[in-house]
């Protein structure tokens, strides 16, 4: 796929860091198709995040180009990047004195929406997440459970119908079975509104359900990417070591099991 065609694209891309003894992103080349939802796994330290903050100029490339809708996103404002692109993180962020429904509609309202349609779009969104309006558009942050934090943080990441979402460790505070739920709700999102949804995460059980394109990164580079099945035929000694890490839990709970540890 040509980047020009691509929802995103990074071309040779580096990033350096001043105080780091060796570049964050090392000649990372990788397209994400519209309508593609790619997770992005990797070790700690491995450049995840920092592909997500050059996307929407977080931070700026050393070199190479990052390239949003076709366009090179250092020829793009920033702040107008930043509005038509959602992005979905761990630390939720949202804004303590601000009701739910202020909250979700913070961009619309930047973008000149009038109250009366941040309004409608308010509940709109809450009803797409789950979140029955009338029970939660005038409630604040603090009134709220992390699961249902997090849905407000998704919902204000659409505020703006955005056709791409970038996603940071998105559900990784939440409760295994908080965090299975909206991650499956999330990903009926991403089909129904057709967004293009690029995802970091550290649990590879997450990336292998949810994902239609993994890209594995390493100390700054891109060492595999492809279709969940394709990666598990993986050879690549690290690769492979990533994929089957389901598949060793899987063995040890059988063995518990079997030993009656777990009756």
């Amino acid at each position: 796929m040509a980047a020009e065609d691509a929802a995103i694209a990074f071309e040779n891309v580096r990033k350096v860091y001043d105080s780091a003894d060796r570049p964050a992103l090392d000649g990372v080349s990788l397209t994400i198709a519209k309508g593609e939802f790619l997770a992005v796994v990797g070790a700690s330290g491995s450049g995840k995040t920092t592909l997500m903050r050059l996307t929407n100029r977080l931070a700026e490339p050393t070199a190479g180009t990052v390239r949003v809708g076709g366009a090179d996103v250092q020829t793009v404002d920033a702040v107008n990047l930043r509005r038509r692109i959602g992005y979905v993180f761990q630390g939720i962020g949202l804004f303590p004195h601000m009701t739910v429904a202020e909250n979700i509609a913070i961009t619309p309202r930047l973008l000149g929406a009038d109250a009366r349609e941040r309004s409608r779009r308010a509940d709109e969104l809450l009803d797409l997440v789950r979140l029955a309006p009338a029970e939660f558009r005038h409630r604040f942050p603090h009134e709220l459970s992390g699961g249902q934090r997090q849905r407000i943080g998704v919902a204000r990441a659409l505020g703006a119908k955005p056709q791409t979402v970038l996603m940071d460790e998105p559900f990784g505070a939440l409760d295994p079975l908080t965090r299975d739920a909206l991650g499956q709700d999330y990903r009926e999102l991403h089909g129904t509104l057709r967004l293009t949804t690029a995802m970091v995460t550290h649990d590879i059980v997450e990336a292998l359900l949810l994902a239609d394109r993994i890209a594995v990164m390493d100390k700054g580079r891109l060492i595999a990417h492809g279709t969940p099945h394709a990666l598990m035929q993986s050879r690549d000694a690290t690769v492979s070591a990533l994929m089957q890490t389901p598949r060793r839990k899987t063995e040890r709970l059988s063995a518990l099991q079997a030993r009656g540890d777990l009756a």
